[in-house]
Parts: structure tokens; C-alpha cells; sequence
């Protein structure tokens, strides 16, 4: 069975890795600690601290997990033999929704990378698939959730 690869930047990369750190070094530790003093007020069994720094423990473990896995299988965005004005991952793209004529600008990241609140969408995600190839100026019908949105490319930038 083949495994799932992450494209991500190498900003990316270094993000995750950076995160897989401070999980590891410090807040494993953290919660070491807080296991150590729930423990010693006694009775497990109805110790809400106790559960709550099990709970953590499970969830970074499992984010342990996760991050080990994303950086094992990354690869790294190299998109030098592509068009400078062609959408791709690891570019910024600017587009005018022709409709209600506003102006939105993402980067488009590998998923492992996605934050749409900071203007990182997901290579996957129904904007990203529809622009990605596709060049300035030209103009992309975007089958969203919402219903289809006509948009202009007006700037690509590389990162």
C-alpha cells in the first residue's frame, strides 16, 4: 500500500518540525508534571485533574503521531520549472470575483499547511483545484459548496 505524501513549503516543513519539537521537549514534560500532581491528591477515580491531563496527554501523542507522519512523507513544493504567472502550489494568487467584483488573494499549501484564516488554502480544496494551472488573467468558473463563482486571476505571486 502506497503511502499518502504532503506537499508542503519548506516553510512548512520547518513549521511542523519546529511544532513536533516543543511537543516533544516541553509539553510532554507539562504533562508528565500534571499527571505527577494529580496523582498525589489521591483518588483517581472522581479526579477531574487527573482525566484532564490524560486527555492532553492522548491528544498530543496523537498530534505526535500525526506531525511525525506529515514530515516522513513531505515533499517539498519546487515549483522553479513552472511559469512565474501560473497558479501552482506554493503561490500567492489574486482574484476579482466577477460577480460581486471583490478582490480575495490566498497562498495555495500543501493540506498539512492549511489555514484559511491566514490565507492558506489547501491544494485539495475546491478554489485551489479549480486555479491551480491556470495562468494571469484568465478566467475560472469555481464549482464551490455555495454554487459556482466566475473569477479573474489578476497576480501570482512566488513566495
Amino acid at each position: 500500500m502506497e503511502e499518502k505524501t504532503y506537499p508542503m513549503t519548506r516553510e512548512g516543513k520547518e513549521k511542523l518540525e519546529a511544532e513536533l519539537e516543543d511537543l516533544k521537549v516541553n509539553k510532554r514534560k507539562e504533562i508528565v508534571e500534571r499527571i505527577k500532581i494529580a496523582r498525589s491528591y489521591g483518588d483517581l477515580s472522581e479526579n477531574s485533574e487527573y482525566e484532564s491531563a490524560k486527555d492532553e496527554q492522548a491528544f498530543v501523542e496523537g498530534r505526535i503521531s500525526t506531525i511525525e507522519k506529515m514530515i516522513r512523507f513531505a515533499v517539498i513544493i519546487d515549483d522553479q520549472h513552472i511559469a512565474k504567472n501560473e497558479v501552482s502550489l506554493g503561490r500567492t494568487v489574486t482574484f476579482i470575483d466577477e460577480e460581486f467584483g471583490e478582490e480575495e488573494t490566498y497562498m495555495i499549501v500543501g493540506s498539512a499547511e492549511s489555514d484559511p484564516l491566514a490565507g492558506k488554502i489547501s491544494n485539495d480544496s475546491p478554489i485551489a483545484k479549480a486555479l491551480i494551472g491556470h495562468k494571469l488573467n484568465d478566467v475560472v468558473t469555481i464549482n464551490t459548496p455555495g454554487g459556482d463563482m466566475t473569477v479573474k486571476i489578476t497576480k501570482v505571486e512566488t513566495n
